[in-house]
């Protein structure tokens, strides 16, 4: 099987329906990959079966669910998920971050050899980074555990905007490691349509169940690890707010809702 077939038959099976000429631009960013890993190490995975499965095919697999006008790649890399994403959402505006310039580099040029219009790369931290305007959808590939991603990333999303972390394994150990925080209290009265980053899906269900302790959210149907970070994240800052009020008096803290 040629890796045209491989791709081909890939989509396929997830059900995908790309754009004209979407497979062969996919192929020309697979190859443009696999010349600038000959100098520079942009993916362990070099192998173009490999990279087609692990890369391509994983990578596409989430663009039915990534329906949004603005999306921003945290820590792009070679472009995963952004590059394959902006194939086969063309209507999507995608943003490529990354602070690494030999990454940044390779970004440009992919963008320039495969015509991206809809495609701009910016070279800089995620936690220093600026930009005009926030994201609906903030996603990362292998960027950092689930509580640094919602934290360094989490407020380039817009108020109704979603944080999207690609994990090739149900990320286990990184709930566990935040599982002192289980009996961590919730609010009375907070509203959750004010946390920024969850998903209005997310911000219905806690508001109709109102759990008490932060575990009790996290076994509500629905409601993911993601979500879960983005609450803790949340409720970090929103008690740093808090102690820096009692540490000084007569200055005005920094509301929760728009720092979390």
């Amino acid at each position: 099987m040629t890796i045209a077939q491989q791709l081909a038959q890939g989509v396929l099976q997830l059900g995908l329906a790309l754009p004209a000429g979407a497979q062969q631009r996919l192929l020309e960013y697979l190859a443009l990959l696999q010349k600038w890993n000959r100098v520079y190490n942009l993916t362990a995975v070099r192998e173009a079966p490999r990279m087609v499965s692990q890369h391509l095919l994983d990578c596409l697999a989430a663009a039915p669910h990534l329906g949004a006008a603005t999306l921003l790649d945290v820590g792009s890399g070679a472009g995963l998920p952004g590059i394959p994403l902006a194939l086969a959402l063309p209507d999507s505006q995608v943003t490529l971050l990354d602070s690494s310039h030999k990454k940044a580099a390779f970004l440009k040029q992919a963008v320039m050899e495969l015509k991206l219009r809809n495609v701009e790369v910016v070279c800089e931290r995620v936690e220093a980074w600026k930009p005009p305007a926030e994201f609906e959808v903030v996603i990362s590939r292998a960027f950092s555990d689930l509580a640094e991603f919602v934290s360094l990333a989490g407020r380039h999303a817009a108020a109704a905007g979603r944080l999207e972390a690609m994990k090739g394994v149900h990320p286990y150990e990184e709930i566990a490691r935040s599982g002192h925080y289980e009996n961590l209290r919730l609010p009375e009265g907070l509203d959750y349509r004010e946390v920024r980053s969850l998903s209005v899906e997310a911000q219905q269900k806690l508001n109709q169940h109102r759990p008490e302790t932060l575990g009790q959210a996290s076994r509500i149907s629905g409601i993911t690890p993601a979500a879960i970070s983005v609450l803790l994240v949340h409720l970090k800052r929103r008690l740093a707010g808090t102690h820096s009020e009692t540490r000084s008096p007569g200055v005005a803290g920094r509301s929760a809702t728009k720092t979390a």
